[in-house]
């Protein structure tokens, strides 16, 4: 109860401020109000077209999402493993980690399909940060344990579940949350630099050219639930899935 309470009060507390910002600028092209915004938003939900930009930006930033977690995790246990890996892929994953999203968007349109551009650009934006937590979380194993597992008999399978997966689970799961938001301000920045029909990041290029701004606000609510959403799935999945193998 003090939990919900601490989060309707914090709810309260920035719609009240975001309202009297709207007050004081006294433009809904600048600043609408919240509750114009969340009228809009559910107006929205009533068409057909928005599930299906959704759906579809969805689906981008998902497929962005797993393959850059799958080459992160892979790219962190060979790293992990080896030195001289770790010397020859670092640099590389230290490049794409400081460049600016934008450039990889612009390389990617070279490269690319428009529809592959947004997934290019989230596994771009997901593996760095998969890959330093991850390889971090596997260094960190107590060498003990395994040699202790060893003497009472654990086989590799077993050692794995029991010692290496509970050690690095916390670090991987942190990778996940920050990957999940980063996935999404990536897929969308991709997609409003490179429009393609029937997607959240068009309709955020479409509002920015009509001035819409409360149709701007308005994509931006429905990516932040979307984004909330799925960071709570993923946590979930992992927790059920720590507790099978506990």
């Amino acid at each position: 109860m003090k939990k919900w309470l601490s989060y309707a009060v914090s709810a309260v507390f920035w719609l009240s401020l975001w309202q009297i910002v709207h007050m004081c600028v006294g433009h809904d092209i600048l600043i609408p109000s919240p509750l114009s915004v969340f009228e809009r938003l559910f107006d929205f939900c009533k068409e057909t077209g928005f599930w299906l930009s959704v759906i579809t930006s969805l689906f981008r930033v998902v497929s962005g999402l797993v393959i850059g977690t799958v080459l992160g995790t892979v790219v962190a246990v060979l790293t992990a493993a080896s030195p001289f890996l770790h010397s020859l892929f670092a640099p590389a994953l230290h490049v794409i980690k400081a460049t600016p999203i934008a450039s990889f968007i612009i390389l990617a349109i070279l490269w690319f399909t428009v529809e592959n551009v947004p997934i290019f650009t989230a596994v771009l934006i997901v593996l760095p940060t998969v890959w330093a937590n991850t390889e971090k979380g596997i260094l960190s194993v107590d060498k003990d344990l395994i040699q202790m597992g060893k003497a009472f008999g654990l086989s590799k399978t077993e050692r794995f579940l029991r010692i290496t997966l509970p050690s690095v689970r916390p670090f991987f799961v942190a990778a996940l949350n920050s990957a999940v938001g980063m996935a999404w301000k990536a897929g969308i920045a991709a997609e409003v630099i490179c429009p393609y029909k029937d997607s959240i990041g068009s309709a955020l290029h479409d509002s920015k050219i009509y001035f819409e701004t409360v149709d701007t606000f308005a994509w931006t609510a429905a990516v932040v639930v979307l984004s909330v959403l799925l960071e709570r799935l993923i946590l979930w999945l992992t927790k059920k899935g720590g507790r099978k193998n506990a």
